[in-house]
């Protein structure tokens, strides 16, 4: 009877085993068991990095893994699950609330007192967590009940609470190199337990490279490409690029509109036109074309930059930037593209200055931080009965009754009667304007 019932459980574990492998995706089969398995990011989990030895010594400290997709947040907890000594719990935040986590941390209590076990708990996309269910687990990690890892594909400096990031250890995983996703693939092709092995396939070298560029440093994209592409072949078939052509004609573009990609993307964007790059500045508008953003979003930070970074050395800048921006919403897309195109190429080959947003700025700061005093009695309002006897406006000099539409008199407060916030560069059409301004006044701006 034992026999027999030994014989049954061996064949239901072969056959659950085979089912694994025949529905489970090839990127959660593939997923490393140890460190000798993982492949990528040295400096979190490199031999003597400071993370790996927590997890070697058990002594593993709360954190947040943060980075672009497959580069190894689930697969670092995972493995962690499985080498440390530890009850182990995962939720994911978009579908668990504040009720799953107490009842982790009642079981968490269980765990240290009758085993000595402490609990670590993993919650994927922890930035889906509003702040309430954030602040839940503060006590938690604080007083050691709970150890938590956190994964996110966001930047946690924007989406995770600051009370809790000053609690945990923020780990940074970043894109896996090119060399990685083809280590990641070999990997795959050979691995007869879990892989396709057993298929006996090869990849001829130019549809290996698509590959890895098709990847984008995603470990799991590279997978599941690579396993759509097997999927259409016959055991000891070559992948070359024909099949792959016929699988992704199109080129997958790697742009999260909500994710940490984004404000890299957009930085990059600003910077390249503020830089004076227009071939830059095209690169980075057509990945987020590409990807989908929102084109009155890309309207709007052209608009800003011609207004922060060109200003008064090129004002038509802002002039085009606008047109695109009303030319956007007049036309849509795919033809946004192209008076988009238009304002970005001008504002990043425009001279620059950022005189007149350091002017505004520096005067923001004086009226919020100081009384700078009333303003001069001439250039009061004198359009109400009684002004005159307040002598508002009685000594207001009109520039267009003098040469030249200029006459010299106090526009500033007496307290501040010769302070300068705009300094015009020697830049474009600004250089006349400074030129112009130390005509006017050559005490004040010589």
């Amino acid at each position: 009877m034992d026999v027999g019932f030994d014989l049954f459980s061996a064949a239901a574990a072969e056959e659950e085993s085979r089912n694994k492998i025949k529905y489970e995706p090839l990127a959660q089969r593939m997923r490393p068991r140890s460190f000798s398995e993982f492949i990528g990011q040295e400096e979190a989990m490199g031999q003597g990095r400071y993370l790996r030895k927590m997890i070697e010594q058990d002594q593993l400290p709360s954190m947040i893994l943060f980075g672009p997709p497959g580069t190894g947040k689930t697969t670092i907890a995972m493995m962690i699950a499985g080498i440390t000594n530890s009850n182990f719990k995962r939720l994911n935040a978009v579908a668990a609330g504040i009720g799953d986590i107490r009842k982790i941390v009642e079981e968490a209590a269980e765990q240290r007192k009758f085993y000595q076990k402490r609990t670590i708990v993993f919650i994927d996309e922890i930035h889906r967590f509003n702040k309430g269910q954030q602040d839940v687990l503060l006590p938690y990690v604080e007083d050691g009940r709970l150890t938590l890892i956190g994964a996110t594909t966001e930047n946690p400096f924007f989406e995770v609470n600051h009370a809790l990031l000053s609690r945990v250890r923020m780990v940074r995983l970043y894109a896996l190199s090119d060399e990685d996703i083809r280590q990641l693939l070999h990997q795959a092709l050979q691995d007869e337990e879990r892989g396709l092995g057993r298929q006996c396939l090869s990849v001829d070298t130019a549809a290996l490279n698509a590959l890895v560029r098709l990847s984008g440093g995603d470990g799991r994209m590279a997978l599941n490409l690579l396993e759509q592409a097997a999927s259409m072949t016959e055991a000891g078939a070559v992948i070359d690029m024909t099949l792959l052509e016929s699988l992704f004609g199109e080129r997958i573009q790697h742009y999260d509109k909500k994710g940490d990609n984004h404000y890299d993307t957009v930085s990059a964007f600003i910077k390249s036109m503020r830089g004076s790059d227009p071939d830059a500045a095209i690169h980075y508008l057509a990945r987020m074309i590409a990807g989908g953003e929102d084109p009155n979003f890309i309207a709007r930070r052209v608009a800003i930059c011609a207004a922060e970074d060109v200003g008064n050395a090129d004002p038509m800048a802002l002039v085009v930037s606008m047109a695109a921006v009303q030319a956007v919403q007049f036309v849509g897309m795919p033809e946004g593209r192209i008076p988009l195109a238009e304002a970005v190429t001008y504002v990043a080959s425009a001279p620059k200055s950022n005189a007149a947003y350091i002017a505004v700025d520096t005067a923001l700061a004086e009226v919020r931080s100081q009384s700078c005093g009333a303003v001069p009695p001439q250039l009061r309002d004198a359009h109400y009965k009684g002004a005159a006897k307040l002598g508002h406006g009685l000594d207001y000099i009109y520039p267009h009754d003098y040469p030249g539409n200029f006459a010299p008199q106090q526009y500033l407060p007496d307290k501040i009667k010769d302070r300068i916030y705009y300094h015009p560069t020697d830049n474009g059409h600004e250089r006349r304007l400074k030129e112009y301004l130390a005509e006017c006044w050559p005490e004040r701006r010589r």
